[in-house]
């Protein structure tokens, strides 16, 4: 509407708002963040919450929501789960302060924070057990490299990568949000979608590596950064970019960030983001934790711990010496059954150290998070004293060195915290008596206001000898001494005259207050204000303190995740029966009697059948290549071995026990696992095509230190079609990779290989049959499989029983005409009689009910004694004969 005035205070909206054009704007008003226009349209649908209304805008009425301040943290995490970003507009300044300029004069307000998947620190917006990483990926010119940051915990690392080596380090990674430059092309960010990040674009200036090596040097008070490491342009303008967009979110309070440590992909085992999908390392198929890997075997119990474990698991070392260490180390701990209890029951009761001291850093935490940190240096000088003496590995003693050193700060936390403190700074009572005398005063005049001045007129009364004198209080005069009018004049008179000022004389009293009495007036009304006013200064001062020892306290929080892992890892191999691999740098792959974790475990919940464990051997053949071709019927359970030998090799180089009841692993540089496939509707790819992508990636690039275990190729298309491309995909991995691979198929041509390539071996799931019903033995030995048992399978999935008879007439039609040779499958499947012209094949009639099976009805053995058991047995024995 033409010459329509916009009020002021949407006139501060609109204006903070045109800053923010991509971000929900919560502006704050009062005890609630207030939504407009589109924000508030988006906001009410995805929080579910009413849409209303306030004002009008260009004739327009302007649609609002809002959510309460004391509750924004849970309507923060639905919003960032849903792809949202969130602009926090405050307050800045005192209401009061703005009606000094008019009365109509708006408070000031602007955003603090700039709210983003990857720049989260609230505990509730968080999972305890697992890093929220930041990530930025740059490329300069022929290099690349991938900074990320959990500001939660202020872990800062950075590596060299390639544009293909991108989606499975974000595979390794997960990170919630990867930073990139504006200028990178599409492909890229198709990369960070399919990893499930959130893809933030930055401007290019951001990534510009002599601006950022400035912006790092600065951060941490140095001249260079010679003493991180060395850094190439990649990995600096990576680092740079993630410290710029910190700046942008975080609205220049920059989080505790530790030094930027380097890592290097060789010193890894790489995993793919389709190997980490099949074999579900740390989420099942459904996206969920449990029916992992890493929930089956994680029995940590602090936070940082259960973060540490993850990423042990989701990225095994190749580094002999340092895989060997932390085999020793859990070897340590499961011969020491009483010193692993005592650390376990002294770590329950250690709180999350890093993410305390993260939100310190950032201005958002509360004396809770100092109670952490006392509590946390409480339980670690517990543990310091039970490990120090008790001759424990190298890494143990070192993880227990940073346990120490912090007396001085526990002490005066200690001394200044109240046992439980409140969870925010502004409910006071946080720090307890007798640590600040002025606080102490305060907090009496705030809650005993009544004795003090009733103390003070006591004392007025022994002064001036008069009984009578009371101290009263009204709205006019505040305090005051009143005395009746017989002992004005001594009241008036020197020397009492010098400490009691006259204030008001009426028909029968005289008033009068004092310096004293004034002051503290003033004390008793503004004691509750004073009170806080030094609880916030003195929980800046603790604040202060605890960021002073920001680099010895983060080196505690990971020596006690250290030895929660430890422990950890020490107890599953005690109550799991695993047992220590032996970790060289060979190429032998030996396990004998190997489980799969998650299987076993799923086994011993449903009560049902114990888990069968099997062997595999992949010697360390002169030839280079070793591969078992396994074959055998659907549900027999060839996935499930492929899949349980991949993921023992995945823990011992994580250091791990593994469970097996003995194992021989030669360090795998690679692990690649191509089981069970779908439809990637979203990219227009069928289940064969996906097939054919990842086993593409497996040929590519396995050398010949990797494991590959391949299930099934070349299912997905005709019969001759795919047995191809299994044969040839065999061949390669036998000629040209020549890795260790476990082959799982039901392409029985294939067997004929393993005569012609010496490094390769047949391996059969045993099955029996009896009376027609196959039965899945589950156990893998030498030798190829004389049938697939489809029929059989078919029949125990509960097709109807014609369809069975049919198919095994088709089968048995097929079979001939092969053996027979002569006549192609299409003749074969001419000849064959329609199904519609055939009758329906009869159910099976029921075997009538012989003697026996009656007397065997009739028995009821809990009611039977040893003597009628016997007799019944010579019984049944007749019956059986007649």
């Amino acid at each position: 509407m033409a010459g329509e005035t916009v009020t002021p205070m949407m006139a501060q909206y609109l204006d903070i708002k045109s800053g923010y054009p991509e971000a929900l704007l919560f502006y704050r008003m009062g005890d609630f963040y207030e939504l407009f226009f589109d924000d508030a349209k988006a906001a009410a649908e995805a929080l579910d919450i009413a849409l209303t209304k306030r004002g009008k805008h260009l004739g327009e009425d302007i649609p609002m929501c809002g959510v309460p301040v004391h509750a924004a943290e849970g309507y923060l995490l639905t919003l960032i789960r849903k792809g949202f970003r969130v602009a926090v507009c405050e307050q800045i300044e005192d209401p009061a302060e703005a009606r000094k300029r008019g009365s109509k004069s708006v408070v000031k307000r602007d955003v603090v924070r700039l709210v983003t998947p990857g720049t989260l620190t609230e505990e509730s917006l968080l999972d305890a057990r697992r890093h929220n990483y930041l990530a930025a990926y740059n490329a300069v010119r022929d290099e690349a490299a991938l900074a990320w940051v959990d500001i939660s915990t202020g872990a800062f690392r950075v590596m060299e990568t390639t544009p293909a080596r991108l989606g499975p380090e974000l595979a390794r990674l997960a990170p919630r949000e990867v930073v990139m430059s504006e200028a990178d092309d599409t492909d890229l960010h198709g990369i960070v979608s399919e990893s499930g990040a959130s893809s933030t674009p930055l401007g290019r200036a951001a990534f510009d590596s002599t601006a950022a090596e400035g912006r790092l040097t600065a951060l941490y008070g140095v001249g260079t950064l010679d003493a991180f490491g060395g850094f190439s342009r990649a990995e600096l303008g990576a680092m740079g970019a993630i410290v710029e967009y910190l700046d942008i979110t975080q609205k220049g309070k920059l989080p505790l960030l530790r030094p930027p440590v380097k890592e290097s992909a060789s010193r890894a085992m790489q995993i793919d983001a389709a190997t980490r999908r099949n074999l579900e390392i740390t989420h099942s198929l459904s996206g969920r934790r449990d029916g992992a890997l890493l929930a089956t075997i994680d029995r940590t119990v602090t936070a940082g711990g259960g973060r540490l474990l993850e990423r042990r698991i989701s990225s095994p070392s190749r580094d002999l010496e340092t895989v060997t260490q932390r085999l020793e180390t859990v070897e340590f701990l499961l011969e020491h059954a009483r010193l692993r209890d005592d650390l376990r029951h002294s770590l329950r009761k250690t709180p999350d150290i890093d993410r305390a001291l993260s939100r310190l850093s950032l201005e958002r935490g509360g004396p809770r998070d100092m109670a952490a940190i006392r509590g946390g240096l409480d339980a670690a000088g517990d543990i310091s004293a039970r490990l120090s003496p008790s001759g424990a590995p190298g890494i143990l003693q070192q993880a227990a060195a940073a346990l120490i050193g912090h007396d001085e700060l526990l002490a005066l936390l200690d001394e200044a915290l109240v046992a439980e403190p409140p969870l925010l700074t502004r409910d006071g009572g946080f720090i307890a008596a007798g640590y600040d005398p002025e606080l102490d005063e305060s907090r009496k005049l705030r809650d005993e206001g009544r004795g003090v001045i009733a103390a003070m007129q006591a004392d007025f009364a022994r002064l001036t000898g008069i009984q009578s004198l009371k101290i009263k209080h009204n709205n006019v005069l505040g305090y005051f001494i009143e005395t009746t009018a017989t002992h004005a004049e001594k009241m008036l008179s020197p020397p009492l005259s010098e400490t009691f000022i006259h204030r008001q004389t009426t028909a029968n009293a005289v008033r009068f207050t004092t310096v004293e009495l004034s002051e503290m007036e003033t004390k008793i009304l503004n004691a509750g204000n004073h009170a806080l006013e030094i609880e916030k200064r003195l929980f800046e001062e603790l604040r202060a303190a605890i960021l002073g020892r920001a680099g010895p306290l983060g080196d505690t929080a990971r020596g006690l995740a250290e030895i929660d892992v430890a422990a950890a890892l020490a107890e599953i191999a005690a109550t799991e029966d695993w047992c220590k691999p032996k970790v060289d740098e060979s190429r032998a792959f030996e396990v004998t009697g190997g489980r799969h974790p998650v299987v076993e475990k799923a086994l011993r919940a449903q009560g049902g059948e114990p888990f069968i464990a099997n062997d595999c051997a992949l010697a360390d053949g002169s030839d280079g290549a070793d591969i078992w071709l396994l074959t055998g019927p659907n549900m027999a359970g060839k996935s499930t071995f492929l899949r349980q030998n991949a993921l023992i090799a995945l823990l011992a180089q994580a250091g791990s026990y593994v469970p097996a009841r003995a194992a021989h692993i030669g360090l795998v540089s690679q692990l690649f696992s191509r089981v069970g496939a779908s439809d990637d509707l979203a990219r227009g790819r069928s289940t064969f095509m996906v097939e054919m992508v990842e086993t593409a990636a497996i040929l590519n690039q396995a050398d010949d230190n990797a494991l590959v275990i391949l299930d099934e190729i070349g299912r997905g298309t005709a019969t001759w079609d795919g047995l191809s491309i299994a044969w040839a995909t065999l061949e390669h991995l036998h000629e040209v990779n020549r890795c260790r691979a476990l082959f799982a198929t039901h392409y029985h041509e294939l067997t004929q290989l393993a005569q012609d390539l010496e490094g390769v071996d047949n391996a059969t799931i045993a099955v029996k049959e009896w009376e027609g019903e196959v039965i899945f033995l589950h156990e893998v030995r030498k030798g190829a499989a004389d049938r697939s048992y489809g029929v059989q399978v078919a029949k125990l999935a509960g097709l109807p029983a014609s369809v069975v008879e049919r198919a095994r007439v088709v089968l048995e039609a097929l079979e001939k005409g092969e053996r027979e040779g002569g006549t192609g499958a299409r003749a074969l499947i001419d000849d064959l009689p329609l199904f519609s012209a055939t009758p329906a094949i009869a159910a099976a009639p029921k075997p009538e009910h012989s003697a026996l099976d009656t007397r065997l009805a009739e028995v009821h053995p809990d009611e039977l004694s040893p003597r009628d058991a016997l007799n019944l047995i010579y019984e049944l024995k007749a019956l059986a004969k007649g």
